[in-house]
């Protein structure tokens, strides 16, 4: 039995008109940006006219000094940055299939792996597959377990102990989170410290949005505080070099460590979630094949093997 498909209401916007019609805003004249889109001033007003017809609305003023968007035309100019850009990101995005690429991956892992064993893991990957293309992107565990779930990653790696109907979890590396403190630091002495008694100390800490600082900002409201933050930084490098310098305290992973800190002592972090034994977390049964997702679970398996200290 057939059945009608519903009627969609969407205009069919030309994407070379919404070009035309930015080149002439951020040009500030019809003439520029007709030069800036290799066509005549006539065919730009012609484009931009239809432009307006479909959108019911004046989009540009003009004066003595050039033309401006209206206020509709500024909401244009809005959603066509949008399009012109995600056009722009799908053609990147296809370009390495006509150059030779032969498979994609999108993995998502925490700040502990991307930050220690995973660009070593990759790097041999990499060796293996070159043109494969792996979208790495960093999220708390929480969210790469539901991304895999709901298919928006092929792959996981994650550091928590949890079920999942859907997914599988297999064993990847073992880490754990320490602190560290200044080697002149009263803390210096102790060899382990508990959350609480570091949060009075001004922090070093990942940017507001890493998955680390994420997960410690959690932990601190947890306990009905705040932490000090005083620099943010964009990696675990940055923290240890600014804990030596005395700059503060910082919280990393262990397996970030490169070996003897100069002038750093390293603490054990004395709490359950600073064990951050890390997953490859996959689904159970994946809605399509890939055969170089499997391949780099694999890859990541056979990790597990080799020595647990990153290569440097």
């Amino acid at each position: 039995m057939n059945r009608e498909l519903p009627h969609l209401n969407i205009r069919r916007y030309d994407f070379t008109d919404l070009a035309v019609f930015l080149s002439v805003v951020e040009s500030g004249t019809v003439t520029l940006g007709a030069r800036r889109c290799h066509l005549s001033p006539t065919a730009v007003s012609l484009r931009i006219k239809r432009l307006e017809e479909d959108v019911g609305a004046a989009l540009l003023t003009r004066d003595h000094r050039g033309v401006y968007p209206t206020a509709a035309g500024s909401v244009l100019v809005e959603h066509a940055r949008l399009c012109v850009a995600q056009i722009e990101q799908m053609h990147t995005d296809m370009l390495p299939f006509s150059q030779g690429l032969t498979g994609h991956v999108i993995l998502f892992a925490n700040t502990n792996a991307i930050n220690s064993y995973l660009p070593d893991d990759l790097a041999i990957f990499f060796e293996r597959f070159p043109n494969v293309r792996i979208a790495l992107e960093e999220r708390t565990s929480h969210e790469i377990v539901s991304a895999v779930a709901q298919g928006r990653a092929d792959v996981g790696v994650v550091a928590m102990h949890t079920m999942h109907p859907d997914l599988e979890f297999l064993p990847y590396r073992e880490d754990e989170l320490v602190v560290l403190v200044p080697s002149q630091h009263d803390l210096s002495r102790r060899e382990r410290i508990e959350f609480a008694e570091c949060i009075g100390c001004p922090f070093i800490s990942l940017q507001s949005g890493a998955a680390l600082h994420t997960f410690l900002t959690e932990h601190s409201q947890r306990l009905g505080r705040s932490l000090d933050i005083r620099i943010q930084v964009t990696s675990y490098g940055a923290i240890t070099r600014l804990v030596s310098s005395g700059a503060g305290i910082g919280i990393i992973a262990k397996s970030a460590l490169i070996g003897t800190e100069r002038g750093v002592a390293v603490l054990q972090l004395d709490e359950l979630w600073a064990k951050r034994d890390l997953r490859v977390c996959v689904k159970r049964e994946p809605s399509h094949n890939n055969i170089y997702r499997d391949r780099l679970v694999s890859t990541l398996r056979r990790s597990e093997t080799r020595d647990s200290t990153p290569m440097r």
